[in-house]
């Protein structure tokens, strides 16, 4: 690892709203890191809970705090981004938490690859009991572009400079890190830089995995309309997706 003073400063924003049970499981995995150059970025809703205590006991080792209502998770994802001061910024919600090393191997990869703007890898899915399985990321473009988001977005450290004209679409309940990443795939695809490597741990009872199959077949359309597909992919889209659900359903009565 090169010197302090040349590395870049990497930003790591935490949204969260009444979340005391797991943040300062999110909050020690930031500022445990074996990367020292982070700025640290909590975006709160105004929680009624016990959040607001936990992070002052960490002092000034959190450079902002914003406590306040907003439009919801993408709303305050925004919000950090507009305070965010680092060459990269990665999120992590307070539910999750990173491998000690993460920013590491974040920053390693951008140094050998400088003209990469988007880094992603592997995460574990926690499951209700703690158990851990790994979901990789999927390599298939068509995967993603007709079926689901198949980049794992907790994993993502993307470069300031995607975020000056893209932002995440307050709009939707679920897919607008889906939204943002097609948007940004379908007009510069060879920017992204793939880290073979699981270093975020997920919980599954979040928004995203919460969502029913209406709502993100809608979700996905309109997701896929604004990132600029065209209306026939997009129309193909949604046949894919709903003889999915058919199969399955006839599947489980059998």
């Amino acid at each position: 690892m090169k010197n302090l003073n040349e590395t870049p400063l990497i930003s790591i924003i935490t949204v969260v709203y009444n979340g005391e049970k797991y943040l300062k499981q999110t909050i020690e995995s930031v500022l445990n890191q074996s990367y020292k150059n982070i700025e640290y970025i909590i975006v709160d809703g105004g929680s009624t809970d016990n959040t607001l205590s936990i992070i002052k006991e960490y002092g000034n080792r959190i450079d902002t705090l914003i406590s306040e209502p907003d439009k919801g998770l993408y709303d305050a994802m925004n919000k950090g981004i507009g305070l965010a001061k680092g060459e990269l910024i990665g999120m992590i919600n307070s539910d999750d938490w990173y491998s000690q090393n993460a920013v590491e191997l974040v920053v390693d990869s951008y140094a050998s690859n400088p003209t990469k703007k988007i880094f992603h890898g592997d995460r574990y899915d926690v499951l209700e009991n703690g158990d851990r399985r790994i979901k990789k990321f999927h390599t298939s473009n068509l995967k993603f572009i007709y079926y689901c988001m198949t980049y794992n977005h907790p994993s993502m450290f993307v470069h300031k400079d995607c975020y000056e004209n893209i932002r995440y679409n307050i709009n939707f309940k679920s897919l607008s890190d889906y939204e943002f990443v097609l948007k940004t795939f379908l007009k510069s695809k060879e920017i992204f830089y793939y880290i073979p490597v699981a270093y975020v741990s997920y919980r599954l009872d979040g928004i995203s995995s919460n969502i029913n199959g209406y709502d993100a077949l809608k979700e996905g359309y309109q997701a896929r309309k604004n990132a600029g597909l065209s209306f026939i992919k997009n129309i193909i889209s949604v046949n894919i997706r709903v003889l999915n659900i058919l199969f399955f359903k006839i599947k489980n009565l059998g």
